[in-house]
């Protein structure tokens, strides 16, 4: 499958990143089975633990929009170097979550691509399912 549009359009949001502290600057892109599209940017605070990854802030934002996980086609991470940019913890466990298991996830840099999905990236992950 080609994923050259989601990638473009992450990259794209790596543009409106607000990265003052770490100038590390992160795009994430949902491609929707609709045929659009949810961008986001990492947005950093001065308080660490208060910045906001790329990653939750797109699905945060289609979540927002009444999208829900089947709604998605794929998920794009991006940063403009030469190595991947796999997801922090945090959004791994927000994306076990918010995406189906085994929506692609396409890790893509200047040199490099890799399509994965969460079930390889968080294997035995906590989700709602250990509370039903």
């Amino acid at each position: 499958m080609d994923y050259t549009d989601v990638i473009e359009k992450a990259l794209q949001a790596c543009e409106h990143a607000y990265a003052p502290y770490s100038r590390f600057c992160v795009g994430a892109c949902l491609k929707m089975k609709d045929g659009s599209y949810i961008c986001g940017a990492n947005v950093e605070n001065a308080s660490y633990g208060l910045t906001s990854c790329a990653e939750r802030n797109a699905l945060f934002a289609a979540y927002s929009q009444g999208y829900r996980k089947q709604d998605i086609q794929c998920m794009a991470i991006t940063a403009k170097q030469d190595e991947l940019c796999p997801p922090c913890g945090a959004c791994r466990q927000v994306m076990a979550e918010l995406l189906e298991q085994h929506t692609p996830i396409i890790l893509a840099s200047i040199k490099k691509q890799l399509v994965t999905n969460i079930e390889e990236l968080m294997p035995m992950a906590f989700t709602a399912k250990e509370f039903l």
